[in-house]
């Protein structure tokens, strides 16, 4: 039996099966019991563990097991070869060559990000034990935290890393190198989510041994040196520093985290002033993460103010149709949006990490257009990264017309967007539920259940969204509870038609709040709610004429063939340096990008065939989700022309 079988079986036979981890990411409401500072800011909603929370049947899933294969094909030995190598604790026949095959890309032996990888794979490991609660995960996580320990201990001082500390001796200099705390955040993220998604105490030892470290290597430096250090990307090093300090109550760690505080990015946003320019897009991000996490721990309203500024001012002006941001990575003039239309717009990484602030931000406030933001880059973005006939992910989600999805390789990418690109299938459970005191929210359409376990409740969730307009939801009760049921009821619908048992309600709310079903719930109860999709344009801010098109929360993208792609396309040329970042695409001279169409009525334009999301046209085009446009050339904003 082949791997990947393997791994398929093992899932499905325990999907039923809770795993015994007590936490998961460090989001309000999760991980009770191991953290000795707890949330003190006011909440509107709390999230649950994802190990409450088992999909079923769906595409989300499919994903969820195509990644899990990958993850548990990779040897353990390959990922802490770099990590043993530096520490001078590897010994084998011709220094490993003979025995290691050496992981490559960003994972090779000469690269300064070297280890990222592990760092991510711990804490999707983490994550798809607790996603499923299968002991394939738990047992690799394991293996890894052990050679990473035995590594540390070599190393004696606390430090730990896939290359020397030299490396943090040049950034704190200011001399040249590629991001090494960036790269040592991964390693912190990953050991706290082994502690809390997989319970592995070790892990949290050798953490705060990093953390020791830390605090003895930079107490001593000037602010001067501070400021020039923190010149480099160090992705979320912060955010990791107060979580630690969160389980720890260690109030050093909380030093390290302000520490790292980036007054040039900060302190604009404190003043609630768009000073982005044309700024890197995935430093920003972890640092404004990070500044949500100071006002869960200690109530900084100014943190909370500068969060929100930061998320609506991203999301009203620097992202595209399918919830991503960013062209080449970074930021650009939001005015001139469709002269940045490009085959490198939308980093995976940045969606990923606006995700994870947006969970944050509908806790404090449970504001449905964040879910709504949500659910346009899960399905748009990150469900479509992933290549369903390899399981391989996309660093950039192309929006140049006639552009196609260009993918990693099993062996010689290991991108930054490989490493959260684990993390994101492995997590789909972790926002569709939310609670409070008054009820649970439904803030996803994906076939799942919930157990609220204060409630003695479960919410079985049976849907064949979005192909089709409702969602069906069966009870579980082991005793009658009087609680809410808040369904989501998006800003992209109307006329929602909501039944309890067969009997329709009344529904008074509007698009974009909830839908407050509120009784004594029992045992078999059962509840269907039906979701009105439409067709409708979303033009660019400086080009009317320029638009893409959605169907519900979906973006459609015409399918273009695949004329001009040349091997190895769709897939990254390892023989070439980042290609993904040089790309030629080859679009054909003659494709044709425009659609005509009523602006006032884009639905006439459409016809939908069968049951499946595929729409054609008079023009002959063949339309479909933008998920599902892989292995072609596609489009997603159209050149209008008026019928």
């Amino acid at each position: 039996m082949n791997k990947k079988v393997l791994v398929t079986v093992i899932l499905f036979g325990s999907l039923t099966v809770s795993g015994i981890v007590s936490a998961q990411s460090v989001y309000p409401g999760q991980h009770q019991g191991k953290l000795k500072k707890e949330t003190v800011a006011p909440l509107q909603a709390e999230s649950f563990d994802l190990k409450d929370v088992r999909l079923l049947p769906s595409r989300f899933r499919d994903n969820m097991l195509r990644d899990s294969a990958w993850m548990t094909s990779i040897d353990v030995n390959r990922l802490l070869h770099s990590f043993r190598t530096n520490a001078g604790v590897f010994a084998g026949r011709e220094g490993g060559y003979m025995t290691v095959k050496k992981l490559g890309g960003w994972e090779s032996l000469d690269c300064e990000l070297r280890g990222h990888t592990t760092g991510h794979m711990l804490s999707a490991l983490g994550l798809m034990y607790a996603a499923t609660g299968s002991e394939i995960f738990k047992l690799k996580g394991d293996s890894l935290v052990n050679g990473l320990e035995e590594v540390q201990n070599a190393l004696k001082n606390g430090y730990l890393s896939a290359w020397p500390e030299e490396l943090i001796n040049r950034n704190i200099q200011g001399k040249g190198v590629w991001a090494p705390w960036y790269t040592l955040h991964k390693l912190f993220s990953g050991l706290i989510d082994q502690y809390l998604y997989a319970d592995n105490k070790k892990a949290l030892t050798i953490v705060t041994r990093m953390g020791d470290w830390a605090y003895n290597k930079l107490k001593p430096l000037s602010e001067e040196t501070r400021k020039l250090m923190i010149r480099n990307e160090f992705g979320g090093i912060n955010e990791s520093f107060y979580n630690l300090y969160a389980i720890t109550g260690d109030e050093r760690y909380r030093w390290l985290a302000e520490y790292f505080y980036h007054n040039d990015v900060i302190d604009p946003l404190k003043e609630l002033r768009d000073d982005l320019g044309t700024k890197h897009t995935n430093t920003f991000i972890p640092k404004v993460i990070a500044e949500a996490r100071n006002y869960e721990l200690t109530r900084n309203e100014t943190s909370r103010k500068l969060s929100e500024f930061f998320w609506h001012t991203m999301i009203d002006h620097h992202t595209f149709a399918p919830g991503c941001s960013s062209d080449k990575e970074h930021y650009f003039d939001p005015k001139k949006l469709s002269q940045h239309l490009t085959g490198y717009t939308g980093e995976t990484c940045c969606t990923y990490n606006m995700l994870k602030l947006s969970r944050h931000l509908f806790c404090w406030t449970g504001d449905s257009s964040i879910a709504d933001y949500y659910e346009r880059a899960l399905y748009n973005h990150i469900l479509g990264q992933q290549d369903p006939e390899t399981g391989m992910v996309a660093y950039f989600l192309p929006l140049l017309s006639g552009a196609h999805k260009l993918y990693s390789t099993k062996e010689n990418s290991f991108w930054c967007c490989v490493g959260s690109g684990f993390e994101n299938h492995a997590k789909y459970g972790e926002a569709i539920y939310y609670h409070n005191d008054r009820g649970i929210y439904v803030n996803l359409f994906i076939p799942s259940q919930v157990t609220w376990k204060e409630k003695g409740l479960t919410l079985r969730q049976e849907t064949e969204f979005p192909q089709e307009e409702t969602t069906r939801f069966t009870l579980q009760a082991e005793n009658p509870v009087r609680t809410t049921i808040y369904l989501r009821y998006p800003s992209w619908s109307k006329d929602v038609k909501v039944s309890v048992n067969g009997k329709k309600i009344s529904v008074k709310q509007k698009p974009g709040s909830y839908i407050a079903v509120t009784r004594e719930w029992k045992d078999g109860d059962q509840i269907s709610a039906t979701y009105p999709m439409q067709i409708k344009l979303e033009t660019t801010p400086d080009n009317p004429d320029k638009a893409a098109l959605l169907y519900g929360p979906l973006v459609l993208a015409g399918e273009r063939g695949t004329e001009g792609m040349q091997a190895p396309a769709p897939f990254s040329n390892p023989a070439l340096y980042n290609d993904y970042y040089t790309y030629n695409f080859h679009v054909p001279a003659h494709l044709r990008t425009s659609l005509k169409l009523d602006k006032k009525h884009p639905e006439r334009a459409l016809q939908r065939v069968g049951s499946d999301l595929k729409f054609t046209t008079e023009q002959g085009d063949v339309i479909r989700p933008l998920y599902d446009l892989h292995h072609q050339r596609y489009v997603v904003y159209w050149d209008l022309q008026s019928e």
